[in-house]
């Protein structure tokens, strides 16, 4: 049993909250939310809680740990609906509960520079550093709502700031593969405003 958090425990998570929103306002124009989805039966869904976003911009990214098309993800994959496949077959796990989470934050430790981290664990918990960090909760689209983002692969450079890294949600699965990370973002596909949710197309996806 755990004690229950007490209430300046949870103010400061509150605040936490507000103010990682508060920089992603000032510095992007909006902020997005994970709240209950507008679709029946949909779970969690993400929203445009401030601001709007314009057509092109990066609205969230898909965290998780990255798997190559050779490693096993078994039992990881057993109801999970969290897997993303890159065009290529990289995974990325965006399971933030259960083995997936044990073993994004085994990754994490292993993969840590001395005080440096490298990646963001915190979108594992409900007040992640780095607010982008919630694309796998994105829903689909439907007949009745349509896309307005899409998934856009990309990797990131050698030559990224290394103190960078701890807001980046994703990490390796195995510690000796070399080359760039891969990440997955979610792009805007039209001007999308205030109190909107986010809907892609899990079989659209731009290289």
């Amino acid at each position: 049993m755990y004690p229950a958090p007490d209430a300046s425990h949870q103010q400061q998570c509150l605040q936490a909250t507000l103010s990682a929103n508060d920089i992603m306002y000032k510095s992007l124009g909006f902020s997005i939310d994970r709240q209950p989805s507008s679709l029946d039966a949909a779970g969690t869904g993400v929203f445009v809680s401030r601001g709007f976003v314009p057509k092109g911009a990066l609205v969230s990214m898909y965290p998780g740990a990255v798997y190559q098309n050779y490693e096993p993800i078994f039992f990881q994959s057993i109801g999970n609906p969290f897997i993303f496949r890159c065009l290529d077959g990289i995974l990325i796990d965006g399971n933030d509960k259960g083995i997936s989470k044990s073993v994004y934050r085994s990754c994490s430790r292993r993969d840590q520079l001395g005080p440096l981290k490298m990646c963001d664990c915190t979108w594992l918990t409900s007040i992640p550093h780095n607010p982008l960090g919630v694309g796998q909760y994105v829903n689909n689209c439907s007949n009745e709502r349509a896309a307005n983002v899409c998934y856009q692969e990309f990797d990131v450079p050698d030559s990224f700031p290394v103190e960078l890294r701890q807001y980046i949600p994703n990490v390796r699965y195995a510690h000796d593969v070399e080359g760039p990370l891969r990440c997955v973002v979610l792009v805007a596909l039209r001007d999308i405003h205030c109190g909107e949710e986010l809907f892609s197309n899990y079989f659209t996806l731009v290289q």
